[in-house]
């Protein structure tokens, strides 16, 4: 092996590891190439192969192609995030109407972008989906049940998926990362809806505590008389 192979070879090992699944070979070689500087980039053709490399091996991101074979993209993500799998995914897609951008959100993609598309873009979104990583913890465990901040979900004893809205996840996340504090409204409408408005108040809380009781179980938030709200102890 000559000097700058085993130059290469080191500098690639130094990069953030990058899964990316994409069957057109023509789009794969060039966004390999461009993404080679930033990324150790890890390539597959098949969803089902992109399956099982997520499962088993730990990447700062992943990118997948809408249409595969073996595995679509759509149940690709929902099987990654069916594994509790919180990486930042960037879903690819020729598909550009509202209907499939939000089937793609809602399977548990963090992003979606459109081809064709420029790199600056497709960087650009990496390095988001990373900054907004990197400022969630990856999962927050409350009794059985388990909190992905990141990916706007939260999953049952059993393994099911609930998808929760922004202001829901930022509403538990924030019960979930000090569990033995007792929060009141004011504070909760601090943490959760920032900045405050005029148009939010106290009974904001209420209607959204009741609506993540309603998604999962109502132990999962515990109700402090006179006091306000934390952490429950679901079973």
């Amino acid at each position: 092996m000559s000097d700058h192979q085993r130059r290469s070879e080191l500098r690639q090992a130094s990069l953030p590891a990058l899964l990316y699944a994409e069957d057109d070979a023509e789009i794969a070689e060039m966004t390999i190439e461009m993404l080679s500087d930033d990324y150790a980039v890890e390539h597959v053709t098949r969803g089902d192969e992109a399956l099982d490399r997520a499962l088993h091996h730990s990447y700062r991101a992943m990118v997948f192609d809408r249409r595969l074979p073996g595995k679509d993209g759509l149940e690709l993500v929902r099987a990654v995030r069916t594994a509790r799998i919180a990486t930042p995914i960037l879903l690819l897609t020729a598909l550009g109407d509202i209907h499939d951008r939000v089937e793609g959100l809602d399977a548990g993609a963090n992003d979606y972008l459109v081809k064709p598309f420029a790199y600056e873009e497709l960087f650009a979104r990496l390095r988001a989906l990373q900054r907004g990583a990197n400022t969630n913890s990856s999962r927050r465990e409350i009794g059985p049940w388990v909190l992905v901040p990141a990916t706007q979900a939260l999953y049952s004893p059993t393994g099911e998926r609930i998808t929760l809205t922004e202001t829901e996840t930022a509403l538990l996340n924030a019960l979930a990362a000090s569990p033995e504090h007792i929060f009141t409204r004011d504070e909760l409408l601090g943490a959760v809806f920032h900045p405050v408005d005029s148009s939010v108040g106290a009974g904001s809380v209420e209607t959204y505590v009741h609506y993540v009781r309603r998604k999962s179980t109502p132990e999962i938030i515990e109700t402090v008389r006179g006091r306000g709200y934390r952490l429950g102890v679901p079973a």
